[in-house]
């Protein structure tokens, strides 16, 4: 069986460069690549496109990126908690393609399905429809969408093996699987590295089939995006 381990993030991001479009797991802050962004950031890496169900906060996640203006395009659903996004996007620096969530979602695993388009409601008669083309099914106006791919996908994962096999836990099981199937390199990092078998065949959620390098990841943060608490009575 191959061995998918790499030693460190360094060696697992070897082909990262700037004009290349990449897709981050993840749901506000919930199970995004930490380790990876982190890595990336500090990177000499530019004019990126980005595919992200979210844009991160100011201070973490891809707001990291937003902060070294690494990236020009971003590729996304929901993006109202980072405010350097918003001041990029208004001013112009920042290009944007806003796309209602499922869309987004089964865009990209269409892409890794090898689906290279399909036809919903969702966004017919708004901005999202503008050029696209129009037809009708259970008379019912679709919108034609096409499929996301990109060069990169970075994942976050709870348990991985060595084939990297993956597992993901609670809300962090969101946009990762769909993602994972749709980069040309997945790079994933887990909690929990293990050797290939010790994982229960029927709880793997992404096989390893998608994934091409697998890491242990350090120092999980995981932040709350909104964190709102109970008044004591």
């Amino acid at each position: 069986m191959i061995n998918k381990v790499f030693d460190n993030i360094e060696k697992a991001l070897v082909g990262v460069e700037s004009n290349m479009t990449f897709m981050f797991g993840g749901f506000g802050l919930s199970g995004i690549p930490e380790n990876a962004i982190a890595a990336l950031s500090k990177m000499d890496i530019f004019r990126l496109t980005c595919i992200s169900n979210n844009a991160g906060v100011d201070d973490f996640g891809l707001g990291l990126l937003l902060q070294r203006k690494q990236i020009t395009k971003m590729i996304s659903s929901y993006v109202g908690e980072n405010a350097e996004f918003e001041r990029q996007m208004l001013s112009g620096e920042l290009e944007v393609d806003l796309i209602p969530q499922g869309s987004l979602a089964e865009r990209c695993r269409a892409g890794g399905a090898g689906i290279p388009a399909f036809f919903t409601p969702a966004g017919y008669g708004t901005e999202v429809a503008e050029g696209k083309e129009v037809r009708e099914y259970n008379g019912k106006p679709h919108i034609l969408e096409l499929a996301l791919t990109a060069d990169f996908a970075f994942v976050k994962a709870w348990k991985g093996d060595s084939a990297g096999n993956l597992i993901f836990r609670g809300t962090a099981r969101n946009f990762n699987p769909l993602m994972a199937m749709a980069g040309k390199i997945t790079v994933a990092e887990v909690e929990e590295l293990v050797p290939a078998g010790e994982l229960d065949p029927n709880n793997i959620h992404t096989p390893g089939i998608f994934v091409q390098r697998i890491f242990q990841g350090e120092k999980y943060e995981k932040r709350i995006e909104q964190k709102t608490n109970r008044k004591r009575d």
